[in-house]
């Protein structure tokens, strides 16, 4: 019988431990979907400082990947997502990412063709405010193809 117990106990625990993290909060799970009118499906999302965020980011298109294609870039706070796209249009053999931006990057996916799917995990900024989110594809983040992430 205290056997059983402690097993139970155990079995909870561990339970527990895969579905809380960070402040004891569940890891929120986002998808998004990169459309052919150059707009994720979700262009706010919204966490608590230091959540867990697992983010899902599917391409829908009827188009080649050469002509459609999304990721999802998450900035920090203080970067300038025009600039920071305008200076990666010289990087296409890196998915149209300027290196000397990286430390501007806090999470980013794959650059993705039509039927192609890319999670990250990542932890919400502990600072409270909004990140903007772009996708680096040539004119999407110009024709409104960006969202926040508000932290609060």
């Amino acid at each position: 019988m205290k056997t059983r117990h402690y097993l139970l106990m155990i079995f909870s625990g561990l339970f527990m431990a895969l579905s809380y993290t960070g402040y004891g909060q569940q890891v929120k799970e986002v998808n998004i979907k990169g459309l052919d009118k150059m707009r994720y499906s979700v262009e706010e999302i919204t966490a608590s400082p230091g959540q867990k965020i697992r983010l899902t980011l599917t391409t829908v298109s009827n188009l080649p990947k050469a002509q459609m294609s999304h990721n999802f870039v998450l900035l920090k706070k203080d970067a300038d997502p025009s600039a920071f796209v305008s200076d990666g249009l010289a990087y296409p053999s890196n998915e149209y990412i300027d290196d000397s931006w990286s430390d501007d990057i806090i999470v980013k996916t794959k650059l993705l063709g039509a039927g192609e799917s890319d999670t990250v995990e990542f932890t919400a900024p502990k600072e409270k405010g909004t990140y903007t989110y772009v996708c680096t594809f040539p004119g999407h983040f110009q024709a409104g193809m960006k969202g926040s992430l508000t932290v609060q």
